[in-house]
């Protein structure tokens, strides 16, 4: 009986430690840099982005309930942070490169920087979309956007039907964590 135990228990032990991935995942990544020297990071929650006496479709409506919030994380690029830059950048390629997760949406080059965009869910029902950029003037980040079931045409329309509130505080805080870059 105590060699059955014992059997049991080392099977356990090796089914329990090969389960561990020592993979980097986006939200530990986010998790990590939070606070961290030199890093702007945040969530913004979308309903404090739009203005309240804003009228707009029931569809619009809808398309702006399946958006939970956005999460971001920045480090700008200075003379004394180059080391910083450069592994930041590798970590989060890391992160999407290979990643079954994340499926690509699309990548350019946009005012200097190398932006990549992903997502995560089906093309008609997104949980999550990515944006991840860097430039050698600008720095290196990541945001994304959460929801339930989003659909990405309808965001589109959204974003070109709605107004956001510059008046937000929400919105004041992000855009005050980027002055001076």
């Amino acid at each position: 009986m105590k060699k059955l135990t014992t059997l049991c228990a080392l099977v356990f032990l090796v089914v329990f430690a090969s389960s561990c991935k020592n993979e980097k995942s986006l939200q530990s990544y986010l998790v990590d840099t939070s606070g961290k020297e030199g890093f702007f990071t945040g969530d913004l929650p979308i309903s404090s982005l739009m203005s309240a006496n804003v009228d707009v479709s029931d569809d619009v409506k809808e398309t702006i309930k399946s958006i939970k919030k956005i999460n971001y994380v920045f480090l700008p690029k200075t003379t004394e942070n180059t080391t910083n830059y450069e592994a930041e950048k590798v970590k989060l390629n890391a992160i999407f490169k290979d990643n079954k997760d994340y499926k690509s949406l699309m990548a350019m080059k946009f005012q200097g920087m190398n932006v990549k965009v992903f997502y995560s869910g089906n093309t008609d029902a997104v949980d999550e979309v990515i944006a991840f950029g860097y430039g050698d003037k600008q720095g290196v980040g990541v945001a994304r956007l959460l929801g339930d079931n989003m659909n990405p045409a309808k965001i589109i329309d959204m974003m070109n039907s709605v107004k956001m509130d510059g008046n937000s505080e929400s919105l004041q805080k992000f855009m005050q964590s980027f002055k001076g870059l």
